[in-house]
């Protein structure tokens, strides 16, 4: 691999990471940057999961004093991730991928729609479910996030955020907290299996790591100073142009 190739997965790990911590789908910026220096989709898909690690490390890190306040809810939604992504990567590693990605578009902008209109889906999930089921509810939105962030990943930080702004009236920067250890774990679980039965590129993933926990650590002071609505917000454009070029991208490859 070329030095400018070096270069140009780490600084794609660094925005990548930096984009996690703030509002999610930095995998759209580094998994772009693994098929450009050549690698195959699957591989790149693998490889990028592995070398996101340290930035979700870096963003949970950053975020522990908000986390130290939701430990239940990190327990119960934790156990959740795991089982949802130990699915997700038995089927990315089972099944082609040609039929989700063409889903993916919307799995996206569905989830910025979700985060746009979260104050009244959380107030009419509150008049309709139970006190004791939401918890369930949680759970289930959090397991099927997992399949869909081990399957692919793209823009998982989104509906996490989503999924927690949805089935919960905690702030948001706390449900950025979670949503940044969810994403810790699901990739930690999906690593651990693709290490042992997938192909990683592992001079990427020792190149991009690096950038991916600096821009994580950056990430989080960036998303701290931003007042909620304009995190929220940023988040949301964020999370509909992402989509809209994965669309674009389905429909010129047809």
């Amino acid at each position: 691999m070329h030095l400018f190739q070096l270069v140009f997965l780490l600084g794609a790990g660094f925005l990548a990471g930096t984009v996690n911590s703030i509002a999610g789908g930095g995998t759209l910026i580094s998994f772009p940057a693994l098929l450009i220096v050549g690698y195959s989709p699957v591989v790149a898909n693998v490889t990028n999961s592995v070398a996101s690690w340290p930035g979700y490390v870096g963003g949970t890190f950053g975020y522990r004093s908000q986390l130290a306040q939701q430990r239940s809810r990190l327990v119960l939604s934790g156990t959740a991730a795991i089982v949802g992504a130990v699915i997700g990567t038995i089927i990315l590693l089972l099944a082609p991928t040609a039929i989700f990605s063409e889903v993916v578009p919307f799995l996206v902008l569905g989830s910025c729609a979700l985060l746009g209109f979260q104050r009244s889906i959380s107030d009419w999930i509150g008049r309709i479910a139970k006190k004791e089921s939401s918890g369930a509810s949680l759970a289930v939105a959090i397991a099927l996030s997992a399949v869909y962030g081990s399957y692919f990943g793209a823009g998982l930080g989104i509906v996490l955020l989503a999924v927690f702004s949805i089935f919960s009236k905690d702030s948001i920067q706390n449900n950025n907290a979670a949503k940044i250890v969810m994403s810790l774990v699901i990739a930690t679980v999906g690593d651990i299996i693709y290490i042992v039965f997938a192909h990683v590129a592992f001079v990427a993933v020792a190149v991009m790591a690096g950038g991916f926990l600096g821009g994580g650590l950056l990430g989080v002071k960036i998303a701290k100073r931003l007042p909620a609505s304009i995190l929220r917000w940023s988040v949301i454009t964020y999370g509909t142009i992402v989509g809209l070029i994965l669309l674009f991208q389905n429909v010129t490859q047809r």
